[in-house]
């Protein structure tokens, strides 16, 4: 496998746009599933509430991490609208592309458990009739290594205007199970870079990605497979092979490790151009994520990430 031994990065500081939701998220510790009923609970320390959003994660993600990201998103005019600028403000996220044209804030209640199982429920207002503006989103694509377009509707119209600019597409279509996914496919026909999680395939993950290539021609898929790691497919090596997980501190709650492998990912690759190396690192990175609660939460800078590679290799 190439990139096994590299280990420095030659251009850490990659030009990325990164398209997607933010949303105010809540989360709410639970002694299991399924969920008994009970008048009252009082999970101290249990209840806690963020800025996250697939967007939001992979912009901070990629920030931390040392990239110079372009965020595009729509917010609300609301109180919650301002906690979100406030947020972005306070992680040195460039905040001139997120526009608050929505009449709410997008939001998120997550039900999580002690073994790391969650339960995702999204609230996205109006988000999904929205537009964004064309101008500033070929403004924001200039220069650009990588467009991470998350499959937001109002990402759709970027995917034609990152092709006519020459920029790579990347994106995640997280849990899918049709290969004519008709809200995907879009997003599928377009991405130099798919990702996925494997928890709605109908078939095996090597096989699902056969059928992927066969289809679109993906260029790299990386599937999480949760505890068991990743799958990587890289067109041009006829490679697919599994990436073993590995343990960096406990699971405390799973929500945001796709989003987590994926900015990582696409971090190491637009340094090197070795997804490799790449899938290796994300590993790490996503390994350390999932130890906090937040789907924002947890997240390494390359430091940080040498440093677990180091140890984990003595």
């Amino acid at each position: 496998m190439d990139g096994t031994t590299q280990s420095k990065i030659p251009n850490p500081k990659s030009k990325i746009l990164v398209s997607g939701l933010i949303n105010i998220e809540t989360t709410v510790r639970v002694d299991g599933f399924p969920i008994a009923y009970t008048p009252v609970r009082y999970p101290f320390f249990g209840v806690q509430s963020s800025v996250s959003g697939v967007g939001y994660n992979v912009a901070k993600a990629l920030t931390i991490l040392g990239d110079d990201v372009r965020f595009l998103s729509l917010i609300g005019a609301d109180r919650a609208g301002g906690l979100v600028t406030a947020a972005l403000a306070a992680d040195g996220i460039p905040t001139a592309g997120v526009l608050a044209q929505l009449a709410q804030t997008a939001q998120s209640a997550i039900l999580y458990d002690g073994d790391g199982r969650r339960m995702i429920n999204t609230d996205l207002k109006d988000v999904q009739d929205q537009k964004y503006p064309p101008d500033q989103v070929w403004a924001a694509l200039a220069g650009c290594d990588i467009a991470a377009l998350c499959n937001i509707n109002f990402s759709r119209p970027m995917l034609a205007m990152a092709q006519a600019a020459g920029v790579p597409i990347a994106t995640d279509v997280h849990t899918i199970s049709d290969l004519d996914d008709p809200y995907n496919r879009d997003f599928m026909v377009a991405a130099h870079i798919l990702a996925m999680s494997n928890e709605h395939l109908p078939v095996s993950p090597e096989v699902w990605v056969r059928r992927l290539a066969d289809r679109y021609g993906t260029e790299i898929a990386l599937i999480g497979l949760g505890g068991d790691g990743c799958l990587l497919w890289v067109k041009r090596d006829n490679f697919l092979e599994r990436i073993p997980a590995v343990a960096t501190r406990p699971v405390v709650n799973t929500i945001g490790a796709g989003d987590a492998l994926f900015s990582s990912f696409l971090h190491y690759f637009a340094a090197t151009g070795d997804p490799y190396t790449a899938g290796q690192r994300a590993m790490i990175f996503a390994s350390f994520k999932i130890g906090e609660t937040g789907a924002a939460a947890g997240f390494l800078d390359e430091a940080g990430v040498d440093r677990w590679r180091a140890r984990l290799s003595a």
